[in-house]
């Protein structure tokens, strides 16, 4: 095991009807607070009343932004800002998924800085501090509730990058699994291809070949998302598995599960962001796509990692690593088109004449990111095998 430091500040509060807490927990932070939220579904569910109701009685103003993308774009982002100060807001309040949350710390970062947004996600500025931040969440997806953490869309140069500050740790996040009831089929089988590849990137590309805890603890999370997704897909109203989906979802980034495993990398969020950034793809469904080749990509040098994946989660037992490794990789990818997520970049009529366009956009976040083994040839080769 590796050195390491763990520190999360996220207060949790979990559990049936906890949405109208929203309203006490951000009295500790003033009277004025800048909603932000995505298009009609928190309407639709009813989440958005009991929010407004709880903010209401508590005493706070509240400044409506709404019409967050599922791929969070500058323009939008910059529009929150100027809105955000010209309000003279004293918080955030992001009531929604991934997206909402990530444009939200975009706008708490930019607020109290004396630079553009984009800025700090060039890498050409330094985030100093930020609007506090309180999440009530209704998808279970990204972790982005419990870490500090944040992806953008340029819309002029079609670039998806990210950035990550201790201060945009949210304050608070409320995670009520009764919120996520109504989320669409296929969003929840996205939901559940991001939070895996979130919990196998770390596992995969740690330095260690194996790390007793980690490694144990990523294996259950993953056993864990794929069990209540099927429940959650059989029984939409099935609190027991959309409290265990949204949990675990929270846990898979948040830091702890790559506490001690040392340096590691997040290639197929380098490769799926170019996806994102060029096509739209919702995110979920890139990784589904990008994650079993990926895979496959890697295990041909180095199969042992994930023939004890295909051991411990899918119970195939193979002494040839190489063989387990592939019929590990196959059952995975069996399961995300089970659920309804794809595994084929024709799902989104992208094609092999597109393939040299993304590979030439995903090196700029591989250079950003230090993975210098991710040339625009390996990430074409790895793209190859997603058609």
């Amino acid at each position: 095991m590796q050195d390491f430091t763990f520190w999360n500040p996220t207060k949790i509060i979990f559990g049936k009807n906890t949405v109208k807490a929203i309203g006490s927990e951000a009295q500790a932070f003033g009277r004025k607070a800048l909603m932000v939220y995505g298009r009609s579904s928190i309407k639709r569910s009813g989440v958005y009343d009991q929010v407004v109701e709880s903010l209401k009685e508590a005493g706070i103003q509240i400044v409506e932004y709404a019409e967050v993308k599922s791929n969070p774009v500058l323009s939008h982002t910059r529009e929150g800002i100027e809105l955000a100060r010209r309000e003279g807001v004293e918080m955030i309040i992001a009531v929604g998924g991934g997206s909402v949350i990530d444009e939200s710390k975009s706008i708490a970062a930019a607020v109290k800085g004396q630079t553009d947004v984009w800025d700090y996600y060039a890498g050409s500025a330094t985030i100093r501090d930020a609007l506090p931040l309180l999440v009530v969440l209704t998808l279970a997806a990204t972790g982005s509730e419990m870490n500090s953490g944040a992806v953008l869309t340029n819309e002029d140069t079609l670039q998806k990058f990210n950035i990550g500050s201790p201060h945009l740790f949210p304050k608070v996040s409320i995670l009520d699994p009764t919120a996520t009831t109504t989320v669409p089929a296929r969003y929840v089988a996205y939901s559940a291809a991001d939070a895996i590849t979130h919990l196998l990137e770390g596992y995969f590309t740690g330095v260690d070949p194996e790390t007793f805890i980690q490694d144990r603890f990523v294996e259950s999370l993953v056993e864990a998302i794929m069990a209540s997704t099927a429940r959650i897909l059989n029984d939409p109203e099935d609190y027991e598995a959309r409290a265990a989906m949204m949990w675990a979802a929270t846990w898979a980034l948040n830091g702890f599960p790559t506490a001690g495993i040392g340096p590691h990398g997040f290639p197929n969020h380098m490769i799926e962001h170019s996806l994102s950034a060029l096509y739209d793809v919702p995110h979920g469904a890139g990784l589904s796509i990008v994650l079993p080749a990926w895979m496959s990509y890697a295990a041909r040098t180095a199969p042992a990692k994930y023939a004890r994946f295909a051991a411990k989660v899918f119970r195939i037992e193979d002494k040839d690593q190489a063989a387990a490794a592939e019929q590990g990789i196959a059952a995975l990818k069996g399961w995300f088109e089970r659920i309804g997520t794809p595994t084929r970049l024709a799902s989104f009529d992208i094609s092999e004449g597109d393939l040299d366009r993304i590979a030439e956009n995903a090196t700029m976040l591989a250079n950003k990111w230090g993975l210098t083994a991710y040339t625009k040839e390996v990430i074409a080769e790895v793209l190859r095998l997603c058609l």
